[in-house]
């Protein structure tokens, strides 16, 4: 396959959310109660909620960043490249790196909106819908084709997520995030049915996905407290078969056929190995007694899951083993992992290294995730017009130029002056 006739749909990649963007979703009532953006004396911006500190604005925000400046601490919107926050700067950013389609995590909230969920009230409800409403509408709805929505949860309360399933999914979204492992927010585990059972009852009435994105469970991981950041990076997609191991061998995936998980940013490495001891478990240990219907473990987690990976060079010449129909690709734009703006080179080549025919590629590049997600890629634009070739020509002009963050912040200024004037 040429590189000019990829199609590209990345199923993880980030928002770093506007500082205006409750102001057209919120009640008026509510209004002055949203969260809001606050510059500390150190120029990086906060987001407050209820007058506690809920996550900054670029976390890990790097593209376009020489890779000496790189680091997980958070950036002001104006040391950003603008595609970050910039949905217009963002969608140019896709096209120049081949990237029909994106579905992009929250930042400021937590992935699955936990700081935003440590406010277990009505208010925070609201808020809940007023960022879906932003996403759903004026984010992913200002470039209909371009991005595959994903909605929050207060997963603090089953009544109002059941509630807000059913209307995200009434405007077209088909996928929400949720903690891997709840239980470390103090919430029931995904063991308990009780609380759980009917919000997985309408995710699979709805034909929703329930995204499990990394980063969400480090919890279980009690690293040594001296050991460097590389610890918790290199290990956090080890989380994904923890995630996986409540759902496939609690209720979830035993109960609800149609139920539907998105392992996000783990990689696929972990599976191989995890299906092979679940199975060897399950036929080993018959004293247990678990009942999968009579199919292997490995069957039942491939009928509900979705893995995607950046690179995963040795992993996927397993990807038959693995299950060639559960493999997506993610580009990670804007954080650290990312490719960008060579990611169709990138993710071609390691495939073709890996012995991938034309119809694997076009499997793990496009066509798992639209299947998965019950998403169109060709609803609004042509499929001559969602290629790689076809969409860089059409972006050209995009700097794709490396500058410090202090040059960023300067042309943001200059920016800001001239539209001033």
């Amino acid at each position: 396959m040429n590189v000019d006739d990829l199609i590209l749909v990345s199923i993880d990649d980030h928002v770093v959310e506007p500082p205006d963007m409750f102001l057209r979703h919120v009640p008026e009532k509510y209004r002055d109660q949203a969260p809001i953006v606050v510059t500390d004396e150190k120029g990086v911006d906060q987001w407050m909620y209820q007058g506690r500190p809920q996550g900054v604005s670029g976390l890990n925000a790097v593209v376009s960043w020489p890779a000496e400046e790189w680091g997980r601490d958070p950036a002001g919107f104006a040391e950003m490249r603008p595609g970050v926050y910039d949905v217009h700067q963002r969608v140019r950013d896709m096209s120049r790196n081949g990237i029909l389609a994106s579905m992009c995590f929250p930042t400021f909230t937590g992935f699955s909106a936990r700081h935003l969920n440590l406010h277990r009230d009505p208010v925070t409800c609201i808020m809940v819908s007023a960022y879906n409403d932003w996403h759903i509408d004026e984010w992913a709805g200002s470039y209909p084709g371009r991005f595959i929505p994903i909605a929050l949860m207060p997963t603090w309360n089953p009544e109002e997520m059941i509630k807000e399933i059913r209307r995200v999914a009434a405007k077209g979204c088909r996928a929400v995030t949720m903690p891997e492992l709840p239980h470390l927010e103090g919430l029931p585990s995904y063991h308990d049915m009780d609380y759980w059972g009917p919000v997985f009852q309408t995710l699979s009435d709805e034909n929703v996905v329930m995204c499990l994105h990394i980063g969400t469970g480090f919890g279980a991981l009690q690293l040594a407290p001296d050991g460097p950041i590389d610890n918790l990076i290199v290990l956090a997609s080890q989380i994904s078969s923890l995630c996986a191991q409540d759902l496939l061998w609690g209720p979830a995936m035993r109960t609800y056929p149609n139920l539907k998980f998105a392992f996000s940013e783990g990689g696929i490495g972990w599976i191989p190995f995890y299906l092979d001891r679940c199975d060897r478990h399950y036929t080993n240990q018959k004293w247990l007694r678990r009942d999968f219907g009579g199919k292997l473990p490995s069957d039942v987690f491939r009928e509900h899951s979705l893995a995607c990976y950046v690179t995963d060079k040795t992993s996927l010449k397993l990807r038959h083993e693995i299950g060639i129909d559960i493999i997506a690709w993610e580009c990670d734009y804007p954080h650290s992992d990312c490719f960008w703006p060579d990611a169709p080179e990138q993710m071609l080549g390691e495939l073709q290294a890996a012995g991938a025919d034309d119809t694997d590629i076009e499997k793990i590049s496009w066509q798992n995730s639209c299947r998965f997600f019950d998403w169109d890629p060709f609803a609004n634009i042509k499929r001559e017009d969602a290629t790689v070739g076809a969409l860089r020509a059409s972006a050209t002009d995009v700097d794709v130029s490396i500058r410090p963050r202090a040059e960023w912040a300067k042309l943001y200024d200059d920016k800001q002056f001239a539209a001033a004037k």
